[in-house]
């Protein structure tokens, strides 16, 4: 194990056991007479500027550990792609005290499971185990925050290199409709745009990125004072201060950082592009500009996907899959992030159908929800649905100590179970209406994947006004 080090003091910042506890099993039609709901944590900060969440949950004997660098692709600049995915997977590779492959080793003998994920805007990593794994949890994170680059070299970067362009061309080039959203982000965002490329990189930056461009980018993101650690579990929050201090107190503090801005834009007018791909069936794209994360209009955009194609008697669905029976599946979804987002709407046609006869029932579908809005039914279902599974996620400790940490990172607060919640049931038709209206009414990217060889089969110019 690491050597003991002195501790550093804790910083109290944040309310503690803020409202009453969890009424999760509340019947939603219920929970309008029900207390608020909140996730009680307390917030700290260490003298080198890591910030310590902790929430205490006693219902079962294990804990999970969520630590958010605040760091993702839309940091990486033009040239230099896929950086903050290639950190994912390097900080497995051992630290100075924790040498490869100790740290699953050590966590799989503990009973303990991990894994990390990586963002336009910010790279997550996390544990997960039996309450009595949490000092070696810390100790393996702290290792890495503090003690992974005097242990980077050639050999380990070339080695994550390699893995990570594999799984580029498993998810991207050799992955039926796998450029698809690369292509569609080239399509609405501007160049240079922090979202105009894809998280994982490509294949040139990646093969340009040299030892000394990598070691820049730890030193610039990976300091305690751009990291934020949220604990939820069968915790004692003055043991979890305790064991943090001890850790990561030591580790020095990084310069500050400074996050990208954009500058608004928008598409003065469709803009049309055919992707022949390895595929059996064509699939349309319909992409718009939409808004960031934590905008009065996220709850109604979400709203609005459901409406769409959230169930099987949805606005598309229904139609397209069942009825009509033109096509095999129905997806719409928004991807609100920390500085812009989009709205997606994907079609795959049934055999034998070609995407302008999908066009021709998915426009003035969308045209009349844009005019009249969804009926109070389907309104109702869309809502009740996304509360489900807003609430699904505080049935486990690993998924709310992962809500703590990115509602902190996307509005400032850490707790906004209840705000989440109101924001959802206080949308009624006519905000569907208006942001069907404003965004999937405005100019937009369309993309046509079809067989190669078949461009016929692509979609044709226009939209959905």
């Amino acid at each position: 194990m690491m050597s003991a080090r002195p501790a550093a003091g804790l910083r109290r910042l944040g309310a503690v056991l803020l409202g009453a506890p969890l009424a999760l099993l509340a019947p939603i039609s219920a929970q309008s007479q029900a207390p608020p709901l909140h996730v009680p944590y307390t917030a700290d900060t260490l003298a080198n500027g890591l910030v310590l969440l902790v929430h205490e949950d006693h219902s079962v004997p294990i804990v999970a550990v969520s630590t958010l660098r605040r760091v993702g692709s839309a940091d990486e600049r033009p040239g230099r792609t896929g950086f903050a995915h290639l950190y994912e997977h390097l900080m497995f590779t051992g630290s100075e005290h924790a040498p490869y492959p100790a740290f699953d080793r050590l966590l799989e003998a503990a009973g303990a499971d991990n894994n990390a994920y990586t963002t336009e805007d910010r790279t997550v990593f996390y544990e997960s185990g039996p309450s009595n794994a949490l000092p070696l949890m810390l100790w393996l994170e702290a290792d890495r925050t503090g003690w992974f680059l005097p242990t980077l070299d050639f050999t380990k970067l070339d080695v994550q290199r390699d893995v990570v362009k594999n799984e580029r061309r498993q998810s991207y080039e050799n992955q039926p409709y796998g450029l698809a959203n690369e292509t569609l982000l080239r399509m609405l965002y501007p160049p240079g745009h922090p979202y105009s490329w894809p998280v994982i990189g490509s294949m040139v930056d990646l093969d340009a990125a040299t030892l000394g461009d990598v070691k820049d980018f730890f030193r610039r993101y990976y300091a305690p004072n751009n990291t934020t650690i949220a604990v939820a579990g069968d915790v004692a929050t003055a043991e979890v201060d305790r064991l943090v201090a001890h850790y990561f107190g030591p580790i020095p503090r990084g310069d500050s950082v400074a996050r990208p801005t954009v500058a608004p834009f928008s598409l003065a007018h469709d803009t049309s592009a055919v992707l022949e791909d390895r595929v059996q069936l064509p699939r349309l794209y319909y992409f718009w500009h939409a808004v960031p994360r934590n905008d009065p209009d996220q709850a109604p955009l979400e709203v609005l996907a459901y409406v769409l194609a959230g169930a099987k008697n949805s606005a598309l669905t229904e139609p397209l899959v069942y009825m009509r029976q033109l096509a095999s599946d129905v997806s719409a979804a928004p991807d609100l992030k920390h500085l812009d987002g989009d709205f997606t709407v994907s079609v795959t046609a049934r055999p034998g159908h070609a995407l302008p006869e999908l066009q021709a029932v998915i426009d003035p579908l969308l045209a009349q929800l844009a005019a009249e809005g969804p009926a109070p039914h389907d309104l109702q279902q869309a809502k009740n649905a996304l509360e489900s599974q807003f609430l699904d996620v505080l049935e486990r400790v690993s998924s709310k100590a992962d809500l703590l940490n990115n509602s902190l990172f996307f509005t400032g607060e850490p707790d906004v179970v209840q705000r989440r919640i109101d924001q959802l049931r206080a949308v009624t038709a006519d905000d569907v209406k208006r942001v069907a209206r404003q965004y999937l009414g405005a100019p937009k990217a369309v993309l046509s994947v079809v067989p190669e060889g078949k461009r016929e089969l692509a979609a044709k110019d226009g939209g959905a006004r």
